[in-house]
């Protein structure tokens, strides 16, 4: 029995049911629709959610939760599979929680994101525009170079068992790697991470050996980093790296950039190059004459874009990031480019370019833009503003606010930084609307 009393409408708890899947949630999540009653309409009905089943599947999937108007279910077995179904790379996938997609053709997980895209500027913007194809990663697996594997310090004490080597023994006793699906807390254990660098994954083992062997001293649960840049790879948060861009364009060389190896960085370096080609081009294609690249970090898309602007500057709370900035420029040779430490309730204040002839970058984390930045960026009124996105759905949730401020969307385009997660990156381009009737678009 669950530990929690159950809600047992409409379905009883692991109750067995089959059922079409027709579409997947931004999640990555399958959803199919159960009719409770007889003769009810083809495709209507009670909306059950089964993670790892695939548009065009009939599955049998168990309930283990009912929700105000949804089910959650298990997947149990695949009646009829989907063309697109294929043999996941991984051993542990449908176990752990950081891949949902290794099932699906790679070619359909970029459709499956593009409509994704699509559906939430829909539905969360109440914007209908065309959302272009999905731009893939050169690499499907292999391409991660940054992991973060975790592990809980021992409640009891317990043998060395088999050691590290032993996968159910660290299973059972002390598991190193990523959150279990369907978990906040528990986590499963991984030996090997097929999203991961192989330069990744071997010292993924050597760090495995290391905290097996050490599992006793440990008074709190911990997060071990694993990092891998030019230098090598580095499990230490405070040593600085370097990260190389080559740059498209006439005369393009390669950006380096230095940062400490526990600050944000993309994660995805062998489709870095196209990314940031292409928030530079947007960014060019604006007409504008200067640039601000707002939450900058280290300078990635301000040095990226510096040689089609006559001034640009980035702004970055983060005083630590800002001094890595100043070195990224100075060592790259760009001099038309300064960085400041802008407070967040004025994070504008201080920058004597003209609106009307500025374009701003932003790539705010997870959550997406708070009010007071938002509020901050349409007083200061840029000519255009190219968005960078982690999360699609709080990207067109603040598209709203642009909207209201008189901006209009001129591109969306994804990325898929994430082969075979859910997850992926959005640029959309906005433009001042007093800008496109002057120009006459």
């Amino acid at each position: 029995m669950p530990k929690t009393r159950f809600n047992d409408h409409p379905f009883a708890y692991h109750q067995e049911i089959e059922l079409e899947i027709t579409t997947l949630t931004n999640l990555g999540v399958g959803i199919g629709r159960m009719p409770l009653e007889p003769g009810a309409v083809a495709g209507a009905g009670w909306v059950v959610m089964v993670a790892f089943a695939l548009p065009g599947e009939r599955v049998r999937a168990s309930v283990f939760r009912n929700h105000k108007n949804y089910s959650e279910a298990d997947l149990v077995e695949v009646l009829t599979p989907s063309p697109h179904r294929v043999n996941p790379r991984c051993s542990l996938f449908g176990r752990c929680g950081g891949c949902q997609y290794q099932n699906l053709a790679y070619g359909e997980q970029l459709e499956w994101k593009r409509r994704q895209v699509a559906e939430l500027l829909q539905h969360m913007a109440g914007i209908g525009f065309p959302v272009a194809p999905v731009i893939a990663s050169p690499r499907q697996f292999g391409y991660r170079s940054k992991i973060t594997p975790h592990f809980t310090a021992p409640r009891r004490a317990v043998a060395p068992a088999a050691g590290p080597g032993s996968t159910a023994a660290a299973e059972s006793e002390f598991p190193i790697g990523f959150l279990r699906q369907s978990s906040r807390f528990a986590l499963i254990d991984v030996p090997r991470c097929e999203i991961a660098t192989e330069e990744i994954n071997a010292k993924l083992t050597e760090v495995r050996a290391e905290v097996y062997a050490r599992r006793h001293e440990f008074k709190r649960d911990s997060t071990v980093l694993i990092r891998q840049a030019s230098e090598g790879v580095t499990t230490d948060s405070t040593a600085v790296i370097t990260e190389e861009i080559p740059l498209s364009g006439p005369g393009a060389a390669r950006l380096r950039l230095r940062f400490p190896a526990g600050n944000f960085f993309q994660n995805n370096p062998f489709i870095l190059p196209a990314f940031a080609g292409y928030v530079t081009g947007e960014a060019a294609t604006s007409g504008a004459r200067f640039l601000v690249d707002a939450y900058c970090g280290s300078g990635l898309f301000a040095l990226a874009a510096a040689s089609h602007f006559e001034r640009v500057a980035g702004v970055e709370i983060s005083e630590t990031s800002i001094a890595f900035a100043v070195q990224n420029a100075a060592a790259n040779g760009i001099w038309n480019a300064s960085f400041q430490a802008g407070h967040a309730a004025a994070i504008f204040e201080g920058l004597s370019f003209t609106p009307a002839e500025t374009v701003v970058v932003i790539d705010p984390p997870r959550k997406g833009c708070d009010e007071s930045f938002l509020e901050q960026l349409f007083a200061f009124g840029p000519r255009a503003v190219v968005y960078v996105s982690c999360d699609p759905a709080t990207q067109m949730r603040d598209l709203r606010a642009f909207s209201m401020a008189g901006y209009k969307l001129t591109a969306v385009q994804p990325f898929d930084l994430f082969p075979q997660t859910r997850h992926l990156e959005c640029v959309v381009t906005l433009v001042a609307d007093s800008i496109g009737r002057r120009s006459g678009s």
